[in-house]
């Protein structure tokens, strides 16, 4: 595929968009892909790392292996990825701490309105695809509910390998998001400190698990979406929907413990908030939450717009 480099740097942006997703605990960099219009073909490059184009890097050289793979694509996204985590993780990790009902409330929006969007992608709906909404809901939310491992200072590193496997996983399905699963870990607040500190042989070793994991996973979710699309689709909806469990905004902590000094919660339930039907009343935070929300709602649909009118120039 012939591309400008305007092209490459929109990708790019889509990536940093993405990065700042993957950072936050419940917002899947997926959903970033997905609104944007490169989900698939996302899943169908890096599926076409393997075995045949690795051997066609020695036998044929770069230039073939780099096309086969897509790999100016590639490099594009995954550079405004790292390019977003790197600069967005201090400030993220900040506004999670002291911000967090308003943080979370922009959150819950951006996700209820990726979920409609998303919906909207089926083509055909019969009880298959009611079903895969369903299944997604279930699962989604009875993985939000499952108490986060308690954080860790330090991990070992076959540890921190698996934790990359797995999280990447989640990082490409619009839904749970892979901080998410990495939170469930115990892993989430010592694999930010690693960035944070460039802890460069911890971030080397999650990023080979999550290489591996990635190719792996991408190979299945192709296969799923070639042959079962609208209901793969489903599922993933679903998944979000049920996600919106771990990203409700008010919530009541049931367990704490101590890290770096410092009190932080293992175990929360949700909670209405004191003023929810008084909005302009004793917590004019309700409000504020509330227009975050919207706003988050907005931003989807926002980008949306501007993505589909950046395709409708290209043509």
């Amino acid at each position: 595929m012939q591309r400008s480099i305007k092209d490459y740097i929109i990708i790019l942006l889509k990536g940093a968009a993405m990065g700042a997703a993957d950072v936050v605990p419940g917002v899947s960099g997926g959903t970033i892909a997905f609104i944007s219009g490169i989900y698939e073909e996302l899943i169908e490059s890096i599926k076409s790392i393997n075995l045949s184009s690795v051997k066609h890097l020695f036998s044929k050289g770069f230039k073939q292996f780099w096309t086969e793979i897509n790999g100016s694509f590639l490099a594009s996204l995954l550079f405004g990825i790292a390019l977003s985590i790197f600069s967005l993780a201090k400030l993220l990790h900040f506004l999670l701490d002291e911000y967090p009902i308003l943080i979370w409330s922009f959150f819950f929006g951006l996700i209820v309105a990726s979920a409609i969007y998303v919906a909207q992608r089926i083509t055909e709906w019969d009880y298959k695809t009611i079903l895969g909404i369903i299944a997604g809901t279930v699962i989604s939310f009875f993985i939000t509910e499952i108490t986060p491992a308690p954080a860790v200072n330090t991990s070992p590193y076959w540890f921190v390998f698996l934790s990359g496997m797995i999280a990447i996983c989640a990082m490409i399905l619009p839904g749970i998001s892979g901080s998410f699963i990495l939170l469930l870990m115990g892993q989430y607040r010592f694999i930010i400190s690693a960035v944070n500190d460039l802890k460069i042989s911890y971030l080397i070793t999650f990023g080979l698990g999550a290489a591996i994991g990635l190719i792996s996973f991408s190979n299945v979710l192709s296969w799923l979406l070639k042959r079962f699309h609208n209901i793969t689709i489903a599922f993933l909806a679903g998944f979000m929907i049920g996600s919106l469990n771990k990203v409700w905004p008010w919530k009541h902590v049931l367990e704490e413990t101590v890290i770096n000094n410092k009190l932080q919660p293992i175990s929360l339930e949700n909670v209405l908030p004191d003023a929810f039907f008084q909005l302009t009343g004793k917590d004019p935070q309700t409000l504020y939450a509330v227009l975050m929300a919207i706003s988050g709602f907005l931003v989807i649909f926002l980008l949306e717009n501007a993505f589909s009118r950046l395709q409708q120039v290209k043509k």
